[in-house]
């Protein structure tokens, strides 16, 4: 039972969608009838796992994430991934048939004018912000978006290109090509940093009886400083992505107002498909960040509607005193959200080498502020619901009549999302709702529904 259990799962990460699917339904089939313990569902989240439509370092497709969910008994579970939309109806399928209560995004980077002369979350880069929206429902079929979508990837697209040809030729005679060897890696050819640093490393050891000479030359470091390649794969991969493609490196290319989107234009694209910009919030260390006040006051205004934090990052640290400092840092960015009526949405990225599935939810530095979490997780899996099976989601005409302010809108969504079932489809949602209700009388229905 074990290998099969062992094939099935890696069947969810074929290219083909019906293979995912199926290898999904048969998962729980087995699940359902006992013969895969799982263990009780646990009231924790992880809403921000990249899958392999960006970079997942797992290698994990969007179904897969929805039955990681299942199996290791995680209520929330949602997805962001870089620059596309790609997997949005699959994951929001693939949760409703696990019964886990699933959400769905889209991160980027763009440029804030307004702070173009402070770095904000991206190091060493002035003015460009990691920006997120969040509860999206399905992939854009309308022409407007995708052209907006299609704008935004392909502006990050030649900049990894540009990026590509200059590593290619520092690392010569080392054979690598871009559409041969880095795009095939992902479905839909949207290649990542880590997808080249990967095509790099695993190159480097088939074409090199002796990788460490070839890497002891090129970076110009003793052998012996080098991290082991064979047992130490995380630690030489991120030496790589160091040496040939951040800031100050060899592949480096550096912003400029072309290179992004306006932080504007993006928030359009977000909103005109009814999901939520998000701040996104790295530590707290940075100038941009410090100015936290002047910062969330102009993201509002902006359009942001939650907060995103990678919580790990913030307290899972080794040094006593940085992790004293970002630990504090994270208490003010969250007293910052509740006085602002902004939600907080947190997970752990599942894009880095290394990094763990889900928080440690039970860890004391996370106690107190665990419940704004979790009322979070509740929140935008409430918009998720309410706006896939009825068109009543955050930025919906009925939110905007009924629901004037962003704690009202808070306050409802996150009721809807302890109300309804993830397992609730379209078909049992019919007529259950009016968009004549009052918000009192639809959670009186939804809870009605639950009975």
């Amino acid at each position: 039972m074990a290998q099969h259990v062992h094939d099935l799962e890696t069947r969810l990460d074929s290219f083909s969608l019906t293979e995912r699917r199926n290898a999904l339904k048969e998962l729980l089939d087995l699940a359902n009838s006992g013969k895969i313990p799982l263990p009780q569902e646990q009231e924790i989240a992880n809403l921000h796992c990249h899958t392999f439509f960006s970079y997942n370092s797992h290698g994990f497709s969007p179904t897969h994430i929805a039955w990681l969910g299942r199996k290791l008994g995680i209520r929330f579970m949602g997805i962001v991934d870089f620059d596309v939309l790609d997997g949005v109806e699959e994951f929001l399928d693939a949760c409703q048939l696990a019964g886990v209560c699933g959400s769905a995004g889209m991160e980027t980077r763009c440029f804030i004018p307004e702070f173009s002369s402070l770095v904000i979350n991206s190091p060493g880069e002035p003015g460009i912000s990691y920006h997120m929206g969040a509860g999206f429902t399905n992939t854009p079929v309308d022409e407007t978006t995708t052209k907006n979508l299609r704008a935004i990837r392909d502006r990050v697209q030649q900049r990894n290109q540009e990026l590509f040809r200059k590593v290619k030729a520092f690392l010569q005679p080392l054979v690598i090509d871009y559409e041969k060897d880095v795009v095939p890696l992902t479905p839909a050819g949207n290649v990542t940093e880590r997808h080249m640093v990967t095509v790099i490393f695993e190159q480097v050891l088939r074409q090199y009886q002796q990788p460490l000479d070839f890497w002891s030359e090129k970076f110009s470091m003793d052998k012996d400083s080098l991290p082991d390649i064979h047992n130490e794969t995380v630690a030489f991969k991120n030496l790589i992505r160091k040496k040939l493609m951040k800031r100050g490196s060899i592949g480096y290319v550096p912003p400029t107002k072309d290179t992004f989107p306006l932080i504007d234009e993006v928030n359009r694209v977000i909103e005109h498909h009814q999901a939520l910009p998000c701040v996104t919030w790295l530590d707290g260390t940075s100038e941009g960040e410090q100015a936290i006040d002047d910062l969330l006051a102009l993201m509002v205004e902006k359009g942001a509607a939650a907060l995103n934090i990678i919580p790990d990052r913030n307290w899972n640290i080794p040094d006593p005193h940085l992790k004293e400092k970002k630990v504090n840092n994270l208490y003010q960015i969250v007293d910052h959200a509740r006085q602002a009526h902004l939600p907080i949405l947190v997970g752990t990225e599942m894009n880095s080498y290394g990094q763990v599935i889900v928080d440690d939810f039970s860890a004391p530095e996370l106690e107190p502020i665990r419940k704004d979490f979790i009322d979070g997780a509740y929140f935008i899996y409430g918009h998720t619901q309410m706006q896939r099976l009825w068109q009543m989601g955050y930025q919906s005409d009925w939110t905007a009549r009924h629901l004037p302010t962003r704690k009202q809108k808070n306050d409802f969504y996150h009721q809807a999302g302890l109300l309804i079932k993830p397992t609730m489809t379209i078909h049992q949602a019919e007529n259950l709702i009016s968009q004549d209700n009052e918000p009192k009388q639809v959670i009186n229905q939804l809870k009605l529904s639950g009975d």
